[in-house]
C-alpha cells in the first residue's frame, strides 16, 4: 500500500526534520525554499508540502486519496503541538495558508488562500487570544473574499463593490481606517454575496482546508496558468505543489507588517536590497496595489531588530543558493518569519550585472555565473532603447505627460490599447502596441505578452505588472498615479492637464525612468561589449563548448557577426547577393539566355567582390559558401510585373509576350523539389564553375593584397540526394579550384563538403563521406552541414511557407509541443541528423559536422546538437550571442550533472560499505554470544 504521508507529504519548520536533497520537481520551488530555510536555521512558520505528483492525481480523479487526507490531518496535529494552538479552536485557533508552488516560478498565475480555519466562532477566539478584535475580523473578511473568489469562483468585483460601499459610508480612505464594527458589517455583506451567488461558506475548518487544497491543485489548469506556461515555453512539469503553512500575521498592529524584497535590484542588478513593505498588513496587500507600500529600507526605522534579522537571513540564502533571492516575509509582534524564497526573476541588464558581481564577490564561479543569465536575457540586452540624442530632444523632454514607477526598464513605442484582446489582435496585424490598464491581473498575460510595453495607474514595484514585465524584458511603467485609465471609454487621461489619449494614439514608455511620453521617440540598438562581452568570453572558455558561427551573405553582415563573436561563417547563401536592383536584371538575363556568357561574367565579378569582403571580415576563420540553391523562379518577375522596360532589361527588347511565354515555359508545379541546388549545377555546370572561380579568385586576391591574409573558403554543395550528384559537382569544384590556384600561383586553401537537407542523403552519409578523387586518392568530402529547414520540410512533409495555417492549432491542441521550424524535431528530423553524423564519423572521424538552419540559434535545439556531437552551429548574426551562451550553458550543465551522479554513486558506495560493516559487526556479536 502506498504510504502517502511519507512519500507525498513533506513537512517543514517546527519539529519537522528538513528533507535532505529535496527534489524541486517534486516539492516545487516554494517547497524547496522552505526546506532549505529550515535546514540553514531561518525561521519559517511550520507547515507541509503536498507534492507535485498529487497534482496529477487530482487532475485525474478530481480528489485526493483518503490516505493523503489522513496525512494532512496528521501533519496538522504535529503543527498544533509545535505552535500550542488548535485548528478550529474557539479559544486560540490555529490558522493556515494554502499556496501553490510549481518547480518554475509562475508569479500570480495560480491560487492562494489565507486565514483558513476562521468562522463565526473561531474569529471570536482569535480576537480573544490576540486581544485585537479588529485584526481578527479583518482576517475573517479576507478569508471570505479569497475563499469565495478562489474556491467558489465568485467574481472578486462582487466583494470589492461591497468593500467600497462600506468604506464610503464610513468615510474611510483605506481598509486600515475601518473599525471593528465596520469590519463585522463587511463580513455580513460578504456573506450576502455568497447567498446572492447561491454559494456556501463552510464553517468546518477541515472542510475549508480540503476545498482550498483542491482549488490550488485545480488552478494548475486555469486558462491564465496554461497561457503563461505556453508563452514562457514551460513544459515537462509534473504540476504544482501545494504548501499548507501556519498563518503568521502582519496585521496585528504597528509592531507587525509584511513585505516582498529582492536581495539585489531586479531591474539594474545593483547590490542593494530592493523591495517594499507595509505595516499592519497581510501579504496580498503589498502586491495587490490596494495600499501604497513603503521602500524596504524604511523598515529599519520602525522595526529595527526585525530588519537586521531580515538582512542576515537574506544574506544566508544568497550564499546558499549562490544567486539573487526573491523573498516574502511577515513580522508578527516584532518576530520575523520568512515565508518563501526563490531565485528572483530579473531583467537582462540585472542578470548580467548580478552574474558578474557574484563572481567578483567570490560567491560563485564563472561557470556557475553563466547559468544565472538566460538566453532571453541576452536578447533583452540587444533590444532597442531610447538613443541619448532622443532623450535630450524637445520631443522627449516636452512630451513627458506623466511619470510613474520604473517597473521594468527599456524603451517601447506603440499604439495605445486598453484590453488584452485589443493588444493580441493588433499585434497579430503587425502593430506595436502599448497596453494601458488600471492594474493588471493574471488574466491579462496574453495581452501583456503581445504588448511592446505596459503602463498601469496602480500597483508598486512588486505588483503583478512589474514582476511579469521584468521577467519578459518588457518595459513597464506602473503605479502611474498621474493618469486615469478607462477601459470602458478606451481613454487614458492625464490628471493635471486633462489631456486625453484614445485607442490607436502613439505613445512611448521609458521603463527605466517611469516616464510616459506623447508620440513616438527614436530608439537605437545597443552594441555587444562591456559586461556582456566579458560574460560571453567566459562562455567561449568552457571546455568542449560547441563553436558558434554566423549565417552571413555580405560584408556588413559578416562584420556584424564578427562583432557579436562569431567564429566564422557557417552559411553564405550566394543567391542573396543577386537581389539588389542593379544586379537582378543581369541574373535574369542569364537565366533567360544562358548562352550569354557576358552576363555570367558580370555575375562572377560582383560575387568575387562580395566573397572578398567576407574573407576580409573573417580573416583566419572558416567561410562556408553554399553554391546557388533556390529554384530559378525566385529570381523571375511575376507575370503582372512584366512590362516593356522589364522585358528590355531581360533581353527581350519590347516583346512582352515572348518574355511571358518564356516565364510560362519555365514554370514548375513544385519548384522547391524541382530544378534547384546541385541539380541546377549539374544541368548548368558553367554556373558551378563561375561560382568556384569567383570564390577561389577572391581568396587569392585577398592573399595577394595582404601578407597577413588567411582566407579559408569551404565550398558547400546543396540539396544532394545521391552519391553521383555529389561526385559530379565535387569534381567540377576541385578541377576549377586547382585551375585558379595554378594560374595565380597562390596556394589557396579550400574544402569541399555538402549540405545534408534531403533525407536520402542522411541515410547514405557514410558513402558520401567515403568518396575520394580517383586521380590522387584524396577525400572529396570533408564536412557535412545540416540544412535543417529543408530537412524538416522533406522529412515531415510540411511546407514551411504554408505551415502557419495549422501549426498554431497543433500547438494549442498539444499535437505538437514545439514548432518544428523553430525547435528541432528530435524524434524524426533529429534522428536523421544523429544517424547521418554517426555514419559520417564512422568513415572519417575528423569530419566537421554542423547545423546551418534556423535551429542553429535555438537554445533547446543547440542542446540536442551538442548531445549528438556536432562541432558547431550557425545562426543569424544577431542570434550569435544567444547561441554562444546557450552552448556554454549546456557544457556547464552536463559537467555538473556528471559530477552530481559521481557524488551520488560515491555516497551510495559508502553507505553500502557502512551497512555491510554494520552487518558484519552484528554477526560477530552473535557468534561471540
Amino acid at each position: 500500500m502506498t504510504n502517502y504521508n511519507s512519500e507525498y507529504i513533506y513537512p517543514f519548520g517546527g519539529s519537522a526534520r528538513p528533507t535532505e536533497s529535496a527534489d524541486k520537481q517534486i516539492v516545487g520551488g516554494k517547497g524547496l525554499g522552505l526546506q532549505v530555510m529550515s535546514k540553514i536555521g531561518v525561521d519559517v512558520p511550520p507547515g507541509f508540502t503536498l507534492t507535485t505528483p498529487l497534482c496529477q492525481v487530482y487532475q485525474k480523479e478530481n480528489d485526493l486519496p483518503a490516505a493523503v487526507w489522513s496525512g494532512v490531518r496528521e501533519n496538522v496535529e504535529r503543527i498544533e503541538r509545535d505552535m500550542g494552538k488548535k485548528f478550529g479552536s474557539r479559544d486560540n485557533p490555529l490558522l493556515f495558508s494554502c499556496r501553490s508552488g510549481a518547480a518554475m516560478s509562475m508569479p500570480g498565475m495560480m491560487d492562494t488562500v489565507l486565514n483558513i480555519g476562521l468562522n463565526d466562532e473561531t474569529v471570536e477566539g482569535l480576537a480573544k487570544a490576540t486581544d485585537n478584535p479588529r485584526f481578527a475580523w479583518d482576517s475573517y473578511r479576507r478569508l471570505l473574499d479569497m475563499f469565495g473568489e478562489v474556491v467558489l469562483g465568485i467574481p472578486h468585483e462582487d466583494f470589492e463593490k461591497r468593500f467600497d460601499e462600506v468604506k464610503e459610508n464610513a468615510n474611510a480612505k483605506s481598509d486600515v481606517d475601518l473599525t471593528v464594527d465596520e469590519l463585522k458589517l463587511l463580513c455580513d455583506e460578504y456573506k450576502q454575496v455568497y447567498k446572492e451567488q447561491n454559494q456556501y461558506f463552510p464553517a468546518d475548518p477541515y472542510e475549508q482546508l480540503h476545498a482550498c487544497v483542491k482549488a490550488v491543485f485545480g488552478s494548475w489548469m486555469t486558462p491564465r496558468a496554461v497561457k503563461y506556461r505556453e508563452i514562457n515555453n514551460i513544459r515537462n512539469l509534473i504540476g504544482t505543489a501545494t504548501n499548507i503553512q501556519t498563518m503568521v500575521f502582519g496585521n496585528l498592529g504597528d509592531d507587525s507588517g509584511t513585505g516582498v524584497a529582492f536581495s539585489r535590484n531586479p531591474s539594474t542588478g545593483e547590490n542593494v536590497m530592493y523591495g517594499e513593505y507595509l505595516i499592519n498588513a497581510q501579504g496580498e496587500d503589498v502586491v495587490a496595489g490596494i495600499r501604497t507600500p513603503e521602500p524596504i529600507r524604511k523598515m529599519k526605522e520602525v522595526l529595527p531588530a526585525a530588519y537586521e534579522k531580515f538582512l542576515e537571513n537574506v544574506d544566508k540564502l544568497e550564499h546558499y543558493f549562490k544567486d539573487m533571492q526573491d523573498v516574502e516575509f511577515t513580522v508578527e509582534k516584532g518576530k520575523l518569519w520568512m515565508l518563501q524564497c526563490r531565485n528572483g526573476k530579473r531583467t537582462g541588464v540585472a542578470a548580467l550585472k548580478i552574474a558578474i558581481d557574484l563572481v567578483n564577490e567570490g560567491i560563485c564561479t564563472k561557470s556557475e555565473a553563466l547559468l544565472k543569465v538566460e538566453p532571453t536575457h541576452v536578447e533583452q540586452l540587444l533590444h532597442p532603447t531610447f538613443s541619448p540624442d532622443a532623450l535630450k530632444s524637445d520631443a522627449y523632454t516636452k512630451g513627458v505627460v506623466a511619470k510613474g514607477l520604473p517597473g521594468s526598464p527599456g524603451a517601447a513605442v506603440g499604439r495605445l490599447v486598453f484590453t488584452p484582446k485589443q493588444a493580441e489582435d493588433m499585434k497579430a496585424n503587425g502593430e506595436s502596441v502599448i497596453l494601458a490598464r488600471e492594474v493588471t491581473s493574471p488574466e491579462d498575460v496574453g495581452g501583456m505578452w503581445a504588448a511592446a510595453g505596459i503602463v498601469t495607474a496602480r500597483g508598486g514595484m512588486t505588483s503583478h505588472a512589474a514582476v511579469v514585465a521584468r521577467g519578459w524584458g518588457k518595459p513597464c511603467v506602473c503605479g502611474c498615479s498621474d493618469i486615469v485609465v478607462s477601459e470602458v471609454n478606451d481613454t487614458l487621461t492625464i490628471k493635471e492637464t486633462n489631456e486625453v489619449f484614445t485607442a490607436g494614439d502613439i505613445i512611448s514608455l521609458n521603463g527605466t525612468t517611469g516616464e510616459v511620453i506623447r508620440g513616438g521617440i527614436e530608439v537605437n540598438t545597443p552594441t555587444l561589449g562591456g559586461g556582456l562581452g566579458l560574460l560571453l568570453s567566459w562562455a567561449d572558455q568552457e571546455e568542449g563548448v560547441m563553436k558558434v558561427l554566423a549565417n552571413a551573405d555580405s560584408g556588413p553582415d559578416a562584420m556584424q557577426a564578427a562583432e557579436n563573436g562569431a567564429m566564422g561563417i557557417g552559411l553564405c547563401r550566394t543567391e542573396h547577393m543577386f537581389f539588389s536592383p542593379e544586379r537582378l536584371p543581369i541574373v535574369r538575363r542569364w537565366i533567360f539566355h544562358t548562352e550569354c556568357l557576358d552576363d555570367l561574367d558580370h555575375i562572377k565579378h560582383f560575387q568575387r567582390s562580395d566573397f572578398k569582403d567576407l574573407f576580409v571580415a573573417m580573416n583566419g576563420k572558416d567561410v562556408t559558401i553554399r553554391l546557388l540553391d533556390p529554384p530559378l523562379h525566385e529570381f523571375l518577375p511575376r507575370p503582372e510585373q512584366v512590362h516593356e522596360r522589364v522585358a528590355e532589361e531581360c533581353g527581350f527588347g519590347t516583346d512582352v509576350k515572348r518574355m511571358l511565354a518564356r516565364i510560362d515555359s519555365m514554370h514548375e508545379e513544385n519548384p522547391m523539389l524541382g530544378l534547384r541546388g546541385c541539380r541546377l549545377g549539374i544541368v548548368k555546370p558553367e554556373f558551378t564553375r563561375m561560382q568556384v572561380e569567383a570564390i577561389i579568385s577572391a581568396a587569392a586576391d585577398f592573399m595577394e593584397q595582404s601578407p597577413e591574409a588567411k582566407p579559408h573558403p569551404r565550398i558547400m554543395i546543396p540539396l544532394i540526394g545521391s552519391i553521383s550528384e555529389y561526385k559530379n559537382q565535387a569534381l567540377i569544384i576541385k578541377s576549377e579550384a586547382e585551375r585558379i590556384r595554378s594560374e595565380r600561383g597562390i596556394d589557396v586553401p579550400y574544402e569541399i563538403g555538402t549540405m545534408i537537407e534531403v533525407p536520402r542523403a542522411a541515410l547514405i552519409s557514410d558513402k558520401i563521406a567515403s568518396l575520394v578523387d580517383e586521380t590522387d586518392g584524396k577525400p572529396l568530402c570533408t564536412f557535412f552541414s545540416y540544412g535543417t529547414n529543408d530537412l524538416t520540410q522533406m522529412t515531415m512533409g510540411i511546407s514551411r511557407d504554408d505551415s502557419n495555417g495549422f501549426i498554431p492549432k497543433y500547438l494549442d491542441l498539444g499535437i505538437m509541443l514545439d514548432d518544428p521550424f523553430q525547435t528541432i524535431d528530435e524524434e524524426g528530423v533529429g534522428k536523421l541528423v544523429q544517424h547521418s553524423a554517426a555514419l559520417g564519423k564512422s568513415v572519417n572521424p575528423t569530419m566537421s559536422l554542423s547545423v546551418c538552419g534556423e535551429h542553429g540559434g535555438d537554445p533547446k535545439s543547440i542542446a540536442f546538437f551538442d548531445k549528438v556531437g556536432l562541432n558547431y552551429v550557425s545562426c543569424s548574426p544577431y542570434r550569435v550571442p544567444v547561441a554562444r551562451l546557450a552552448a556554454a550553458q549546456i557544457r556547464v550543465q552536463t559537467r555538473m550533472a556528471k559530477a552530481k551522479e559521481e557524488e551520488e554513486n560515491r555516497t551510495a558506495g559508502v553507505q553500502s560499505k557502512q551497512t555491510t560493516m554494520g552487518n558484519v559487526e552484528s554477526m560477530s556479536k552473535v557468534i561471540v554470544q
